[in-house]
């Protein structure tokens, strides 16, 4: 038996509105969707690294999603803390992803990095926007946690993995 339906909010003392609190619920549970499908992302690729620079990406990718599950966790308890209920069945979260799905089979390295690089820039554009309308609807902390958390971090990783697909000129002998 269900106590509390998915997209509703229960009241708590938070001095926020209902509106304000179930508007950051809907934009903190499509963030969380597709955070979770990035950080499974990270997860495969870093499985299926190969190639001359293995062993710093198959870091590197372990050690973002390791970031990511940190900001599924916080996204999450966000969603709590605001009297809603977080996404968390994989299935419900293969419903509301705007994330393409990956091909079953491994990818070219160029193709994973850019895989990665795409689902973080749906994110951020997603996180910069809440960030803006959660900040109008009063809800400091949603919008700090987009800004400091979600965004910060997302604009680090990508970083990292666009600057692996810079091209190497070749050295000759």
């Amino acid at each position: 038996m269900q106590v509390q339906e998915f997209g509703t909010v229960r009241q708590f003392p938070l001095g926020l509105s209902y509106d304000a609190r179930l508007y950051s619920c809907q934009r903190l549970n499509k963030i969380l969707a597709d955070t979770q499908i990035l950080y499974a992302l990270y997860k495969k690729h870093h499985w299926l690294m190969r190639g001359a620079t293995f062993y710093q990406l198959h870091l590197l990718l372990d050690k973002h999603a390791d970031e990511q599950l940190e900001l599924v966790d916080m996204i999450a308890e966000r969603v709590q803390t605001l009297g809603g209920v977080a996404v968390g069945d994989p299935r419900q979260v293969a419903e509301i992803t705007v994330i393409p799905r990956p091909p079953d089979g491994a990818e070219e390295v160029p193709a994973m990095l850019s895989r990665l690089l795409e689902a973080h820039e749906t994110i951020l554009i997603d996180a910069h926007d809440a960030a803006s309308r959660t900040a109008e609807t009063g809800d400091d902390g949603t919008n700090d946690l987009l800004v400091s958390d979600v965004i910060r971090t997302g604009e680090m990783q990508a970083w990292f993995l666009a600057e692996h697909l810079v091209d190497t000129p070749l050295v000759r002998a």
